[in-house]
């Protein structure tokens, strides 16, 4: 099985304009999601998909391996989609992974955990997910929550805790069920992935602002492996000096 790992890496940012760019002790953002990505020995290839140009010289500079995308992109799975056919001109890809471009602290082992679901010919996108074990995270809208079936496919995903326990107080709730945040470390069959990107958006992800119900909606199965290490997302330059200083 040939994978691929792909960095969407754009330069606009309301929240934090340049982010790919910026420096964590000598090192650029990108840089160093890509070099945390070339660790995850199952992955074949390891590409920057950008709209910049300065990142794309700056990764080609430092040795890596960057592919200019458009700039019209609504996602970073339309990103992929763009970087993975620019890339199978060269080679044979069977597996996408997408790894969010601002993890400059990402596992490989996570990346390891998601591809070990297409072990199973039957799974045609995997994620990950970690047990909730904080209150305020479980009622926080920014952390995405997924409830998950015996077969190890999500059910659903919200913003809103999932599922409702009935007959106590919502300060008893993670005392009394198990609760999972969705970890965005996304895993496509490459023929999926095309599949998924010309979806019109679903009355679902609209709602909730969340891209993976549309897939469900349309029936697109979405299994998830459960792992016990944190995402560490850089949204804000706020976000970028509390992950130096507890780093």
């Amino acid at each position: 099985m040939n994978c691929i790992g792909i960095i969407p890496a754009r330069y606009a940012s309301s929240r934090f304009p340049g982010k790919p760019l910026v420096m964590i002790q000598g090192v650029s953002m990108v840089m160093r999601v890509y070099q945390q990505v070339l660790k995850a020995a199952s992955l074949n290839h390891v590409v920057v998909a950008t709209d910049d140009k300065a990142i794309l010289l700056h990764v080609e500079k430092q040795g890596g391996h960057a592919v200019m995308t458009s700039e019209l992109h609504r996602s970073g799975t339309e990103r992929c989609y763009e970087a993975a056919m620019i890339m199978a001109g060269e080679l044979h890809i069977d597996v996408v992974v997408n790894v969010q471009g601002d993890e400059p602290f990402i596992d490989p082992q996570q990346i390891e955990k998601v591809l070990s679901s297409f072990s199973d010919p039957s799974v045609e996108i995997a994620t990950l997910a970690k047990k909730i074990n904080d209150q305020a995270e479980l009622f926080n809208p920014n952390a995405v929550k997924v409830a998950i079936g015996e077969d190890g496919r999500a059910i659903y995903f919200s913003r809103h805790p999932i599922p409702y326990v009935r007959g106590c107080g919502q300060d008893e709730w993670i005392k009394k069920q198990t609760f999972y945040k969705h970890i965005g470390l996304y895993a496509y069959r490459l023929d999926t992935l095309k599949r998924i990107v010309a979806l019109p958006p679903a009355a679902l992800e609209k709602a909730e602002s969340l891209e993976q119900l549309r897939w469900l909606a349309n029936g697109i199965p979405v299994h998830v492996e459960l792992t016990e290490t944190e995402s560490q997302a850089v949204d804000t330059p706020e976000d970028l000096l509390k992950l130096i200083n507890n780093a």
